[in-house]
């Protein structure tokens, strides 16, 4: 009489840590909406009804925030004291009003329009100018 053994198989084990593995990587690999999604606005300092800009990306480093438009951040009325030699990184519209957007500048007196953010969005800018002036508008923005 012949008796065999039969030795189980590792094979499917072996599959099930490759594919959990392939799933990791890929996951680690390819970014998710949740990564590339904006900041949820209760997680931004920016009051209701301002348009705010910081230094730093994802709303950190020194920040500026008004509520109504802006000619001149550095001779009007509301100053941004690192304006004149300091990029804007990100931006919050935290707007309430009937205008669909704020607009950014680079000139003041609204001159060399660079960007424009819908009210209730926001998020990272290049980084690479300054802005001079703002000004909530209706119509085409973001």
């Amino acid at each position: 009489m012949n008796l065999s053994v039969r030795r189980p198989r590792r094979l499917k084990p072996l599959v099930a840590v490759l594919a959990v593995s392939a799933a990791a990587v890929t996951a680690l690999a390819v970014p998710t909406s949740a990564s590339a999604a904006q900041a949820a606005p209760t997680a931004v300092d920016c009051a209701s009804g301002h348009i705010c800009f910081w230094t730093g990306a994802n709303f950190t480093g020194q920040k500026c925030a008004w509520d109504v438009a802006d000619p001149d951040w550095q001779g009007g009325a509301v100053r941004c004291s690192w304006a004149a030699t300091t990029n804007v990184k990100s931006v919050w519209n935290a707007g309430t009003g009937s205008s669909t957007g704020v607009a950014y500048y680079r000139g003041a007196d609204y001159s060399d329009r660079i960007g424009c953010t819908r009210q209730q969005h926001g998020g990272n800018l290049a980084g690479t100018y300054r802005v001079r002036s703002h000004k909530w508008i209706s119509g085409s923005c973001g």
